[in-house]
């Protein structure tokens, strides 16, 4: 077992890391407040883990509430299924002394999250990541929300969870597509934060498609260092964590404008990537040798290299109602170097246009091959 701590000061908390960490009630046990415990999941997830987790909670004396159970993918993230949660919670009758813990994807900590944040104006949450995704970045950090058709996570709250509980031995039974929208975010840590993750994954992606435990804990747990330094020094976005977008913001845009659940958010931040990459390239940031260095890392994770084909206006609209947007005008997080990212107001419009032009797909289903 590895931990990494994210030093918050008081709401400062540990991501325990390693096989069997789902299992293991003294990972809990510290959390607990002496009131009972709702469990959110969705159906997929809690058919593999959901009785492990009620037994370790039970080791460590919780008491239980509810078990919540939502459905499967991104359309969780909205206001009518964080309705449900809040119906059952209320039906419970949770209190304030209690605890929600989340046991999934991003999609569901994001969601439990949120919910935790505004119920009864907040009680705490545990995180239980069980994608690669959610292990090695959403979990972390305590963004959570839910998603408006406007834009991807528009409605939400910093939360901090109380502890990040991340087994990777659940990682061998996800499918393969989500572990690649997991290392999607992998190689955001890389390209953003540190070029000596860039050099590892170029010598060790065939071992972490492959899913060889050496592989995951070493990328688990030099992700949430990565992310756990950035948050204690920016918590809510002021600054430095913004760098943590990169890729989101054509990301972000793909995955409202084809419909939410189309794309895979990771799917969506590869392709994203290679976009933003294009244009640090055009804003003369980035050396055109670089920026094929991620385009090549994305496409040996079997990841898509180019968005979805949609008129240059409809990414410009979507990427306007960006949250680091200022004015209505898109800000993005561009590279200057691997390992260096920065955020720029600056960019010119028609090098945005001409970056929409040269990194789409001519169809949606030309993006994923």
């Amino acid at each position: 077992m590895e931990t990494v701590r994210v030093d918050l000061g008081a709401r400062s908390y540990p991501i325990h890391i390693g096989a069997g960490a789902l299992d293991d009630e003294r990972l809990y046990r510290p959390h607990l407040r002496g009131g009972r415990v709702a469990i959110v999941s969705n159906p997929v997830v809690a058919a593999l883990y959901l009785e492990r987790l009620r037994a370790a909670l039970a080791r460590a004396g919780a008491a239980p509430a509810v078990e919540v159970m939502v459905e499967d993918g991104e359309r969780a993230k909205s206001w009518a299924v964080l309705d449900q949660v809040f119906d059952e919670l209320l039906g419970a009758q949770v209190g304030r002394d209690s605890m929600i813990v989340a046991l999934g994807g991003g999609v569901i900590g994001d969601l439990a999250g949120f919910a935790a944040a505004v119920y009864q104006r907040g009680i705490p949450f545990l995180q239980v990541p069980t994608t690669l995704l959610a292990q090695v970045d959403s979990s972390v950090g305590g963004k959570t929300a839910v998603n408006h058709v406007r834009g991807k996570n528009m409605i939400g709250a910093f939360h901090q969870p109380a502890a990040v509980i991340a087994d990777v031995a659940t990682l061998e039974t996800l499918p393969d597509r989500q572990l690649r929208a997991g290392i999607a975010e992998v190689i955001k840590h890389g390209f953003a934060l540190d070029s000596d993750l860039v050099v590892w994954l170029e010598d060790n992606m065939e071992a972490l498609l492959a899913r060889e435990a050496r592989a995951l804990v070493h990328v688990v747990r030099r992700s949430c260092e990565l992310k756990a330094r950035v948050v204690a020094a920016d918590e809510r976005e002021a600054g430095s964590r913004a760098h943590l977008n990169f890729g989101h913001t054509f990301g972000h845009a793909i995955e409202a404008g084809a419909g939410y659940g189309a794309w895979l958010h990771g799917e969506a931040v590869a392709a994203g990537m290679v976009m933003a990459a294009e244009l640090s390239v055009r804003g003369g940031f980035l050396l055109p040798a670089d920026a094929e260095r991620l385009r090549r890392l994305v496409q040996r994770a079997r990841l898509p290299v180019a968005g979805p084909a949609m008129p240059p206006e409809r990414y410009l609209a979507l990427m306007a109602g960006d949250k680091k947007a200022a004015a209505g005008r898109a800000r993005f997080v561009v590279l200057r170097g691997l390992g260096r990212a920065e955020l720029r107001d600056d960019l010119s419009v028609e090098a945005v246009r001409a970056t929409i032009a040269a990194t789409t797909a001519v169809s949606p289903l030309e993006a994923h091959q």
